[in-house]
């Protein structure tokens, strides 16, 4: 577990029920209160420059109008960027982690509704998609735990990556597509395919920060900058630019334009003031091509593609000692290095000289910092999620043995193989609910 993250800021709060479980609505969150920022060297709400921050900046020009540009070092420039060679070293890289066990939280799985069959069924479930139940045990945990109760069924996995998931689907050979969030041209030719969208499940949580099982996305900040809190509309902001409307899924809705008024580029329109005042922010990010981008897009500028003028982008590649570098890492040192950089990256590269930031959906909500539980529970904003689809006409039930197999994934019995497996965190009992009643 990323320790400079893993408990809650000092000072917050919860409410607590019986037994230590936390109460109340959806929107339950640790609240920073006053005592929190003052713990964390500031005020509240953040915006004091510190002592430290201020002789960071000091190193810098006075009133640079760009990023640093990230010029490559020896190694970089030596690096193999070849798409194939980079999906060679992808596969490398998960290797040696498949039985490790990442954590040993007490998950009460009490709320979940245990597995009982409604009907027997038989035949092969072909489920295609994301590799991320092969590269732990999770698929065979499911498989043996699923034939106990259906032993005339067969789970027929073709597992090799979120981007066959909805083709799977759109092209029949596949019964189940698990992967990332639908995007739009896979939704687009689904429903023009079938003339209707698939059934979407959030049948799985991404993790906490094991890296390669969808861990949480954080907002990254150098140690200096005296932000420790940001909202979704300022990231808006920051990330964004002006348009004329946005999409979500395959709708097209004017009500998300916004004009040129509301972009914030300099940080003292986040309310810092001395020697942050007008300084520019630098803009980091991952490829625009690859799902954390398109997350990022569907989740704080409204599915516009609009993003800043000054962003810059890192990519994959593989070093010189044949290795995969993985931008999300690269950016964070980037970030390191530079007081005035922000950025999103997952939650496992933070490093000390780096910070990850709470998060609020408008001012008057509460911030939530990204401590596990926050991320389990999905009170954090950018919590992860490994998405289930299937080709369910409106107003048609399900196949029996999908069905069953999605009530399986969705029990006690098969949110305790995620929690043997160690790596991905369980459903919450309102969740799982959720996920039922679409099944009806």
């Amino acid at each position: 577990m990323n320790r400079h993250l893993g408990s809650s800021p000092p000072g917050a709060r919860a409410t607590v029920g019986p037994k230590g479980r936390r109460t109340g609505s959806p929107r339950r969150a640790w609240v920073l209160t006053g005592l929190a920022w003052a713990a964390l060297g500031m005020s509240d709400p953040s915006a004091r420059a510190l002592p430290a921050a201020t002789d960071a900046l000091s190193a810098l020009p006075a009133h640079p109008a760009a990023p640093p540009a990230v010029g490559e070092s020896s190694a970089a420039a030596a690096a193999d960027r070849d798409a194939l060679a980079v999906q060679r070293a992808r596969t490398e890289h998960g290797k040696g982690i498949k039985d490790k066990k990442f954590y040993t939280h007490p998950w009460d799985l009490d709320s979940l509704p245990p597995y009982t069959p409604q009907s027997q069924v038989t035949g092969p479930i072909r489920i295609w998609g994301n590799d991320v139940l092969t590269r732990g045990r999770l698929l065979e945990y499911w498989t043996a735990g699923f034939r106990r109760f259906q032993p005339g069924a067969l789970l027929d996995f073709h597992l090799a990556s979120s981007a066959v998931a909805l083709p799977s689907l759109v092209t029949g050979v596949a019964d189940i597509g698990i992967g990332r969030h639908i995007m739009f041209m896979e939704q687009l030719g689904f429903e023009r395919t079938y003339g209707y969208a698939p059934l979407e499940l959030e049948a799985l949580n991404g993790a906490y920060d094991v890296l390669g099982w969808n861990p949480a996305w954080v907002i990254v900040l150098n140690r200096n900058n005296p932000l420790s809190r940001l909202t979704v509309q300022q990231l808006d902001g920051i990330f964004g630019a002006e348009r004329n409307g946005g999409w979500v899924g395959t709708t097209w809705h004017p009500e998300f334009a916004r004009g040129p008024d509301q972009n914030i580029r300099t940080w003292g329109q986040l309310g810092l003031t001395g020697a942050w005042r007008d300084r520019p922010i630098h803009v980091y990010s991952m490829p625009f091509q690859y799902d954390p981008s398109n997350t990022f897009d569907r989740l704080v500028i409204k599915g516009s593609d609009k993003w800043n003028e000054r962003i810059q982008q890192f990519p994959q590649y593989v070093g010189p000692d044949g290795k995969l570098v993985i931008g999300a890492q690269v950016l964070v040192g980037e970030i390191g290095r530079d007081p005035l950089g922000i950025g999103w990256s997952a939650l496992g590269y933070v490093t000390p000289a780096t910070k990850a930031v709470a998060i609020a959906l408008t001012a008057h909500d509460p911030f939530i910092a990204p401590t596990i539980e926050h991320v389990q529970d999905r009170s954090y904003y950018f919590h992860n999620t490994n998405y289930f689809y299937v080709n369910r006409a409106p107003g048609k039930p399900l196949e029996p043995k999908v069905r069953e197999f999605l009530r399986y994934v969705l029990s006690r019995e098969g949110q305790a193989a995620v929690v043997r497996d160690g790596k991905i965190l369980p459903l919450t009992g309102p969740v799982v609910q959720e996920q039922l009643a679409k099944l009806n």
